[in-house]
């Protein structure tokens, strides 16, 4: 196994990939009792186009296919995984995002055995006419009960502002007429495209001994076989094209407070490895120093009656995209909407006077890395795999250390473009 040592925080991370391409992440903790493991895929909700390189032909699926997968995977012809976690005294969990798929657990027991359940409900796929036309109603319910959600209305939509068009425009789950049309052979072709040993990654953190847990897995996968496939690439057209922007859209709803969301989207290829990291970090200080809660900014809007506690910014990056939403609810939605864009576009004037407010942020950020340490989910769900050239959270604390404030300067100034911002609100209906 490769030794990856961290000695200014006593951490070790010992990985190793498989010969049948699986990689493996292990991190003991000294003194800890949990143990938490993710197995992931590198397959999302964009995927529902890709390429075999058999036959260099686009192959379409109905939207909404990685997140049945994720649904139906725990429920096999003789046990439901789910059960047999809690059997085993954990907890279980899963869920699809973007452009991956993880499954989860935590225990304080059984760690082996919950470690071998994990790997072999992912790896036997089980799946039924009469099952998948069931798990339709299900998700179809989960869809409608989203539907209802003001705050995922907002930034569903404002993501599709951002995406018009394009696989991250649609919803995570897909919708109700598109997982009508989800087959059981459209699970089974997707499950072995993407669910290859090389397309996954475990990672295991908490009370475990290294080179016991990694002879456990390479047993388990030594008595399995995986079928060759044609190499499947992801089409990184379906996101990179430079789909025009929706400047504004709005959606009138039974609610008493307006919505606002204001999203930019980063039309710059994301750097390589762990430049990409640096620059996600960059991102974060700048738009702290813009609009966090120790912002000149934020104060001035809170006095003024602007924003309350539900104001706040998100960055997204993944494989082929990255963006940010501003978003918060208010009392007067136009005159929010143009302060954030104000805001926005003297980002680099604000932002480049603040060398003592950065030095400040900079040591924060460092002091949350540093404390997120002692969570077994933040070390093991922070990890990126080939995004950022298998950087953990660890490595964070050291670009953070060395970011300087014209860095972030630099990243806000390629980030932040005139034809990269757009305005979703979610309104109150006006009485007729």
């Amino acid at each position: 196994m490769k030794i990856i040592d961290y000695p200014d925080f006593d951490e070790k991370v010992y990985q190793e990939v498989l010969a049948n391409g699986l990689t493996v992440n292990i991190v003991p903790k000294v003194g800890f009792h949990k143990t938490y493991a993710s197995f992931t895929v590198n397959y999302g909700s964009v995927d529902s186009t890709f390429i075999s390189l058999n036959d260099n032909k686009i192959t379409n699926r109905p939207d909404g296919v990685a997140h049945f997968l994720e649904h139906k995977l725990f429920e096999k012809a003789d046990y439901d995984a789910f059960e047999l976690f809690g059997q085993l005294g954990a907890d279980s969990n899963a869920f699809t995002s973007y452009t991956k798929t993880s499954y989860l657990f935590s225990t304080v027991e059984n760690v082996r055995k919950c470690i071998e359940t994990l790997l072999d409900f992912v790896q036997s796929p089980y799946f039924t006419n009469d099952s998948v036309e069931k798990e339709k109603g299900i998700i179809a319910q989960e869809i409608m009960m989203y539907d209802d959600d003001y705050n995922w209305r907002l930034y569903s939509g404002i993501v599709e502002n951002l995406y018009p068009n394009s696989p991250l425009s649609k919803d995570i789950a897909g919708t109700v007429e598109s997982i009508k049309n989800i087959s059981t052979k459209d699970l089974y072709e997707c499950y072995q495209a993407f669910y290859q040993p090389s397309n996954m990654d475990l990672f295991v953190v908490g009370a475990v001994d290294p080179d016991e847990v990694i002879s456990w897995i390479k047993e388990n996968q030594s008595k399995k076989e995986f079928p060759v496939v044609p190499r499947i690439i992801h089409s990184k057209s379906m996101i990179n094209e430079k789909y025009d922007i929706i400047p504004y859209r709005m959606l009138e709803v039974d609610t008493s407070r307006p919505k606002v969301a204001v999203g930019i989207r980063g039309d710059t290829e994301l750097p390589a490895g762990k430049k990409g990291l640096k620059y996600k970090i960059a991102l974060n200080l700048g738009m702290y120093l813009l609009m966090g809660e120790s912002a000149e900014a934020y104060s001035n809007l809170y006095d003024e009656g602007l924003i309350d506690d539900s104001f706040d910014y998100d960055i997204s990056v993944g494989r082929g995209y990255h963006f940010c939403v501003v978003s918060g609810e208010t009392s007067n939605a136009e005159e929010l909407t143009k302060r954030i864009i104000d805001l926005l576009k003297t980002a680099n004037e604000i932002i480049s006077k603040q060398t003592t407010e950065f030095m400040l942020a900079k040591k924060e950020f460092i002091g949350r890395q540093i404390q997120s340490m002692n969570s077994l989910e933040g070390i093991a769900n922070r990890y990126e795999g080939k995004l950022f050239d298998g950087a953990m959270s660890f490595d964070a604390v050291k670009i953070l250390e060395e970011l300087r404030l014209v860095d972030v300067v630099q990243a806000i100034n390629e980030f932040i473009e005139p034809n990269s911002v757009s305005v979703y609100q979610v309104l109150p209906k006006e009485d007729v």
